[in-house]
């Protein structure tokens, strides 16, 4: 029973990072953007979570310092793929480029460390305890005790449902990516709409990261993202941008890579952190599949 709460906790841990990216590419989505800067936004995030952290001995400081590091990288996307009209992709891939190489220089110039960086002065986010549900057997230690990120994006998750499907800026955003010029002639710049998502993404993603580097982990190592932002997009495109499809599939894959951590114990790391991953690339196939069997029918 140990081991399963124990795979249960640790499935709903490396779910939330990609869930919030993916909450982020769920927006972009909509609004017609292939975003794939998300791993290099969420890679700035966890990096700044930590100067923020460490040098203001706050976990607020460090969450808000991923968060604007974040906009930044939003903030240059937008310049170049929706002002400029630059390839989205090619744009996207050089910010995580940028996003690998600028944290790992300043990591080594400011806390002249190679590798990754910990210390006591980096304040982690608080684990919350529910009242009541922490003392109920099995449920407690299922529900309760999680970190305080965790319980922001459940409620993230249900904004994000309600904002794209039951508001006007929602159907605006999906206008914006299925027919843009009828959204330009009724009066509204559908660049505009796209910019707002940006801006949105950019800021869940910076939350993303300041849960990797003070949540999941009270520290900051290069490469810390790890492709968790390809994963996420991943899980946009495999449910086609809805959110709780989107809070499905993250939880599968953060199953999978609790199950990697588990599987340590008998086999090799190098090959059990391949399984999320592994995971990543046999949705994707079976949705190309799926995807071709839709379009001969």
């Amino acid at each position: 029973m140990k081991i399963a709460i124990g795979l249960i906790n640790g499935m709903i841990t490396a779910a939330t990072p990609i869930l919030l990216a993916a909450l982020g590419g769920t927006l972009t989505f909509y609004a017609g953007i292939f975003n794939i800067a998300m791993e290099g936004m969420m890679l700035a995030g966890a990096f700044f979570a930590v100067i923020g952290s460490y040098f203001f001995n706050s976990w607020l400081m460090g969450i808000l310092f991923a968060v604007l590091a974040s906009l930044v990288m939003a903030v240059i996307f937008i310049l170049f793929s929706v002002v400029l009209k630059t390839d989205e992709f090619v744009t996207g891939i050089g910010l995580n480029l940028f996003a690998l190489g600028a944290t790992t220089y300043f990591l080594r110039q400011i806390f002249k460390v190679k590798g990754a960086f910990s210390g006591p002065g980096i304040v982690s986010v608080p684990n919350i305890e529910i009242p009541l549900i922490k003392d109920i057997p099995l449920v407690g230690e299922i529900l309760s005790g999680h970190n305080l990120i965790v319980y922001l994006t459940l409620i993230i998750t249900i904004w994000v449902a309600y904002l794209v499907f039951k508001t006007r800026f929602g159907l605006r955003l999906r206008a914006a990516g299925y027919n843009p010029t009828c959204l330009d002639t009724s009066g509204v710049p559908a660049d505009r709409v796209r910019i707002w998502s940006l801006i949105i993404c950019g800021a869940l993603c910076g939350l993303a990261g300041a849960y990797l580097s003070l949540g999941y982990v009270t520290l900051f190592s290069e490469n810390m993202s790890a492709g968790r932002g390809w994963i996420s997009l991943a899980a946009v495109i495999l449910v086609n941008g809805n959110p709780w499809g989107i809070a499905l599939i993250s939880l599968l894959f953060g199953f999978s890579d609790g199950l990697g951590l588990f599987l340590q114990r008998v086999l090799p790391s190098q090959f059990t952190s391949m399984v999320p991953y592994v995971a990543t690339l046999i949705a994707l196939f079976v949705y190309s599949i799926r995807r071709k069997e839709t379009v001969l029918s």
